[in-house]
């Protein structure tokens, strides 16, 4: 299995709560719901093109939480589609409860886990949002791909998927299209890390 990063961003690299006001205030963030604007059916195709048929969700335990709720409140076809498709949660809490079906808890050392998982046959494992799960899997070589959807917008606060600790690394890029919104579709492949 690859691991794929399919992630909404600012160009100064805002992930947090892109599709709502009320997805993520953590801090204070006021700018919920930033990328809804320029929603495009070419983002909607090229992230379905990308996650392919056999996938699985790899999230982190805010997204799974937060994520999950939401779409079963909401109902639609989205939420059948987030129920029946397997998920793997990372988490630091050993017991954490997972109530949506198909979900299995990953904790302990979860960069282990997810190297056993990319091991075993099957499609990729999608993450969306959890930079934190993301930042955590990078220096490990296990991140296969990241589809950024990158906004014609700078915010100015909010918590990046790259952060001042973060190693530096260059990213290869694979592939780059603009959507007629405006925002650019990049899928970057890490290189290496710079010393």
């Amino acid at each position: 299995m690859r691991v794929l990063v399919i992630n909404h961003v600012s160009l100064d690299g805002v992930l947090q709560g892109p599709g709502r006001p009320d997805e993520d205030t953590r801090d204070g963030f006021l700018h919920g719901g930033w990328a809804q604007e320029a929603n495009d059916p070419a983002m909607f195709d090229a992230m379905g093109e990308r996650m392919g048929q056999d996938f699985a969700w790899l999230f982190g335990r805010r997204s799974y939480d937060d994520m999950l709720t939401y779409w079963n409140q909401a109902g639609g076809p989205f939420k059948d589609g987030l129920n029946k498709t397997r998920k793997y949660v990372a988490s630091s809490s050993p017991d954490a409860d997972l109530p949506w079906p198909n979900s299995t808890l990953l904790s302990g050392d979860v960069p282990a886990e997810v190297a056993a998982l990319r091991e075993q046959p099957g499609g990729n494992l999608v993450i969306m949002g959890s930079g934190q799960l993301i930042r955590s899997l990078l220096p490990h070589g296990l991140i296969d791909q990241l589809f950024l959807m990158i906004h014609p917008l700078v915010l100015g606060s909010g918590r990046r998927l790259f952060g001042p600790d973060d190693e530096a690394r260059r990213l290869r890029l694979v592939d780059c299209s603009p959507t007629a919104t405006g925002v650019l579709m990049a899928t970057y492949q890490p290189a290496q890390r710079l010393s």
